[in-house]
């Protein structure tokens, strides 16, 4: 199929300020003159902003990474996951015509595409909100019939539900992807045959569909209210020109700790930041010690280890700066973990009475 740059064109584009600072964390993952690798995830994130992509969007994009344009281009009209013309505003049906879909009813889905929204793919419906297109197999064979919007998967559709989602939509609630029929996930339509223990404690949706609702991130376009980018291999060492880098200084003896502290031993080098001892205490404080499970990456046996070391509250987590993450580090079995899953910004939304994406799930029992 040709596909080609739309012929309506917007004058101009450019990332929100929160989808420019993601971009710039993504072209961080790679070493310089590989700037190129980050071209489909930018291309992606350019996409969940506006709805498409355009010719605007694949020049900013070739900038930011030093690409001539045509690759961009290239890469554009080759992944069918890129829209090349302008979308619905709430929402674009893309609905599974092959074997497993069509012999379950696909074609009753895009009978009322073409009733509800417009009588051929890729147009938009009379208030703009809508479009559909059909599309080959997206993987989803044993929930047949499905469609796919945004990043989430509709499945086990019939006609009357499909309906009643464009309908959803359009007034605008959110419906709650995965199964339609009531399935869990893909056992079997007369319910598990095997595994049948796991069934009492699973979350309330499966895998991907309970991390959509938790996000807030089901059929929505990115706005950046989503989780950030978290990019701890980027330090104002890192950003030192070569020529005047130095070597890492010998590091600085730890500060004596609260005599309360546990003494522990560094388990290697944390790095070229210094160390310093945060402030540590002997027991919780009265009312209990906070669930450090609630912070990604800390299970049961690293919450023991964080208590033996004297930390117990999610205030104390949030006051770490680099060199106190430095010391903690040095005294923990999981290297890096501190930074690479952000338990200091977790931290501080969870101190003060927030909650996180992942806090969210540990209320729901949804972490095992």
């Amino acid at each position: 199929m040709l596909r080609r740059l739309h012929h309506t064109q917007p004058e101009s584009f450019e990332f929100t300020p929160a989808n420019l600072a993601w971009a710039e964390g993504q072209i961080s993952k790679y070493p310089e003159g590989r700037q190129a690798s980050a071209v489909i995830p930018l291309l992606w994130r350019a996409q969940e902003q506006e709805g498409w992509i355009s010719r605007a969007a694949i020049e900013v994009i070739a900038k930011m990474l030093d690409m001539a344009q045509i690759r961009v281009l290239e890469v554009t009209s080759f992944y069918f996951m890129f829209q090349m013309q302008p979308v619905g505003s709430v929402a674009n049906f893309q609905i599974c015509g092959t074997t497993s879909c069509m012999i379950c009813g696909a074609e009753d889905l895009v009978a009322v595409c073409k009733e509800k929204i417009a009588p051929k793919p890729h147009m938009l419906s009379e208030d703009g909100k809508f479009s559909w297109e059909e599309v080959e197999c997206l993987g989803a064979c044993t929930n047949a019939p499905m469609a796919q919007i945004g990043k989430d998967f509709y499945e086990d559709l019939t006609a009357e539900r499909f309906s009643e989602i464009i309908d959803e939509l359009a007034a605008g609630q959110v419906p709650v992807p995965g199964p339609q029929n009531g399935r869990y996930a893909a056992e079997p339509l007369s319910g598990l045959t095997s595994l049948t223990e796991f069934e009492s404690g699973r979350a309330q949706y499966n895998a991907s569909a309970q991390l959509a609702v938790d996000l807030g991130d089901t059929v929505k376009r990115i706005d950046g209210t989503e989780v950030p980018l978290l990019t701890p291999w980027l330090t104002a060492k890192s950003e030192e020109p070569k020529a005047t880098k130095k070597p890492a200084a010998k590091k600085a003896a730890p500060k004596k700790a609260a005599a309360s502290a546990p003494k522990a031993e560094p388990t290697e080098d944390a790095g070229d930041v210094a160390e310093a001892a945060p402030e540590t205490l002997t027991a919780a404080r009265d009312g209990g010690a906070d669930d450090l499970k609630k912070l990604k990456g800390v299970g049961p046996k690293l919450e023991g280890v964080l208590n033996e070391l004297g930390f117990f509250h999610f205030d104390q987590v949030a006051a770490w700066g680099p060199a106190e993450i430095a010391w903690v580090d040095a005294r923990l079995s999981f290297k890096g973990r501190i930074e690479r899953d952000g338990w200091v910004e977790q931290a501080k939304q969870l101190a003060e009475g927030g909650e996180t994406a992942f806090s969210k799930k540990v209320d729901k029992g949804g972490v095992y």
